[in-house]
């Protein structure tokens, strides 16, 4: 019997062990989170300027401050209206819970909150908000045990990182920077006492919804600071006459979609956390010229549905199919300033600038005449511009017959490269090949390490190749950047929440000397001046570039460059097929680089105006008159090369 009784007083005994102990598992494993605060945090993009581009956050929209940088005035609005006694008690307010516990056992359920800041903090992090006296009793437990823990401070720097204070922003910096677009340090005493009211009723309280609510819920917690002598009668009176601006932003910013999408592409595999990891992004677009190219992209497509009307040729899958491309970029060091990857995100997100591959016709034209010019050829050496009859063998064995033709069927007999490329001969440039041999022309090209998708044939000469306008705008840095091909880069660094900084450099690599370059560039010049490209002329500042059309007019480029920027311009329709046959290189995309270059002066009316001619390039007179050509002082080609241009007056007809 004895055996017994002992055995039972044992388990009685143990009882209550058993379950302090699992109470206290539950307490470490429950508060974990919250002592080893890692709130989810919202990612900053930034364009060069250091303006805001976007938000990046999955559920919950967060920056962090810590204690440091939050203002003495904003902690004492908070204690003042939710736990005067916060630095005196443990987590828990005794006087308060009892006063609480009568009022609830009278109405006979949980009326009474008396909830201190620690147990906000742990109600609105560890537990549901459910009104259950056992969640009650965890809230009072928890909270005494992250008293233990963390100090006053830190309680204080987690609550105005976690609370929700409406409108999708979670902690204090994101809702001061939301309301009112100001650091913490900036606000007034109102618009702090607003800020802190909204713990209460987020929702209900909530300034973009109901400001005078807002306001009278901000004079109660000002009043109390006053009741408590905190605050003096005239700062008293001042902050509740204030009636502060208040914003009703979007929360993610996003004022440039294709370019944080990029951004996502280029960053997601080296930080999959990147919606939660609170990065600050520093990209090298200007958001004032990435707006230039989207207002100057729009302008181009409405002229070319305009025209279409006026002939009666506009129709709902023209409407539909129609859109275009804009990248601009420093070819000297490859950051991209500009990138609108299509008209309307909106109605479609896919970038054309970097997942589109097309064809860009005429616009190839200068990498194989710069072969040529790498060869010992000069812009004065001549090609004949005559028709000729090309055989070959099709896919059934059968021989075939090719006969490629001028846009307007002329020919000019024998003309110079620059004539030739200025109004884009097709039937010179494909002599040229031919007479050169189309192995060294793709040897050459190799050289500037253009090797994709390359035609095995001769309507290489015609820009038959598959690129995208971002690979057609590195190309091109070869022409705008002095003989160095440089790879387009889109974000300068990445720095953590705890300060790491990660920067991205690009990467070049020079394919030709700057003189045999600058002969490409009078050419190109001449092709602005008074060639297929006079629509993309821009008073006073030098250009260089080359229009582009396609077989059928289904695509039109311009690709041109500045001494300082260089800009690829797209049309086409998405389903590949014809644009009306008027819209060629020159009309559809020339005057879109105008418009672009025109804002950008406005924006940046000292940018360099005038090519740098390298030493050992010779400027001798031409036959026109008043004309005069380039020549460098050396005969022998290069160790290498690169680039492209458009086209656009003259046409590949099959």
């Amino acid at each position: 019997m004895r055996k017994y009784f002992l055995i039972s007083v044992g388990i009685i005994v143990m009882i209550p062990i058993v379950f302090l102990g699992y109470i206290i598992y539950s307490f470490e494993y429950e508060t974990k989170r919250l002592i080893n605060y890692q709130p989810r945090l919202t990612t900053e993009v930034y364009d060069r300027n250091g303006n805001k581009i976007a938000n990046l956050f999955s559920d919950e929209h967060r920056y962090y401050v810590s204690f440091e940088n939050i203002p003495p005035r904003l902690i004492e609005a908070l204690l003042a209206i939710e736990d005067t006694m916060f630095f005196e008690h443990h987590g828990v307010n005794p006087d308060a819970v009892m006063r609480a516990i009568i009022k609830d056992v009278t109405a006979g359920k949980l009326k009474e909150g008396a909830s201190t800041i620690t147990q906000q903090l742990v109600k609105n992090t560890l537990l549901t908000r459910e009104k259950k006296f056992s969640r009650k009793f965890k809230e009072l437990l928890y909270s005494i045990r992250i008293e233990q823990e963390l100090t006053k401070e830190q309680i204080l720097e987690r609550y105005f990182n976690e609370i929700y204070l409406g409108h999708g922003y979670y902690g204090i910096k994101t809702a001061a920077d939301g309301y009112f677009r100001k650091p913490l340090k900036e606000l007034s005493l109102k618009e702090m006492a607003m800020l802190v009211g909204l713990p209460k009723a987020p929702n209900f309280y909530s300034p973009t919804k109901n400001y005078e609510l807002s306001l009278g819920r901000a004079n109660r917690v000002i009043g109390r600071m006053y009741d408590l002598g905190w605050i003096d009668q005239a700062t008293y009176e001042k902050a509740t006459q204030e009636r502060p601006k208040v914003y009703n932003d979007t929360l993610s910013k996003n004022s440039g979609p294709y370019v944080i999408d990029e951004v996502m592409r280029q960053l997601g595999d080296a930080f999959p956390d990147i919606r939660s990891g609170g990065y600050k992004i520093y990209t090298t677009i200007d958001m004032r010229l990435q707006e230039a190219g989207y207002k100057a992209l729009q302008s181009g497509r409405e002229e070319i549905l305009k025209r279409a009307q006026e002939a009666g040729d506009l129709d709902e899958n023209m409407q539909r199919q129609l859109n275009g491309a804009l990248i601009s970029l420093d070819p000297h060091t490859g950051e991209i300033l500009a990138m609108v990857g299509g008209y309307d995100y909106s109605l479609s997100p896919f970038n054309r600038v970097t997942q589109a591959k097309r064809q860009p016709g005429s616009a190839f034209k200068p990498f194989i005449y710069q072969v040529a010019l790498d060869s010992g050829m000069s812009p004065a050496s001549l090609v004949p511009d005559i028709a000729r009859t090309y055989t070959y063998a099709g896919e059934d064995g059968e021989e075939k017959t090719w006969q490629p033709k001028n846009y307007k069927n002329e020919y000019k007999g024998m003309v110079t490269i620059r004539d030739a490329l200025t109004h884009s001969r097709n039937l010179a440039t494909i002599n040229m090949v031919s007479d050169m041999g189309f192995g060294r022309i793709t040897e050459g090209l190799r050289r500037f390490g253009i090797v994709e998708n390359l035609p095995p044939d001769l309507s290489i000469a015609l820009g038959t190749i598959s690129i995208s306008p971002i690979n057609l705008a590195k190309y091109y840095t070869m022409f705008a950047g002095g003989g160095a091909v440089t790879n387009p880069i889109l974000i300068r660094q990445v720095i953590t929440p705890k300060g790491e900084t990660m920067r991205y450099e690009n990467k070049s690599r020079q394919v030709d000397t700057p003189q045999q370059i600058y002969l490409m560039t009078s050419i190109l010049k001449d092709v602005v001046g008074h060639g297929t490209g006079t629509a993309a002329r821009v008073p006073g500042i030098e250009i260089a570039g080359k229009t582009g059309t396609t077989n059928k007019n289904v695509d039109a480029w311009f690709v041109g460059y500045s001494p300082t920027v260089e800009t690829v311009v797209w049309f086409g329709h998405d389903d590949n097929t014809p644009m009306r046959r008027s819209e060629t290189g020159g009309r559809a995309a020339g005057p879109v680089f105008r418009y672009y270059y025109e804002d950008m002066l406005r924006i940046y009316p000292n940018t360099k105006r005038y090519f740098d001619v390298p030493a050992g390039v010779y400027i001798a007179p031409r036959n026109e008159t008043n004309a005069t050509e380039a020549f460098t002082d050396t005969s022998t080609a290069p160790d290498l090369t690169q680039e492209e241009a458009p086209k656009t007056e003259e046409k590949l007809v099959f």
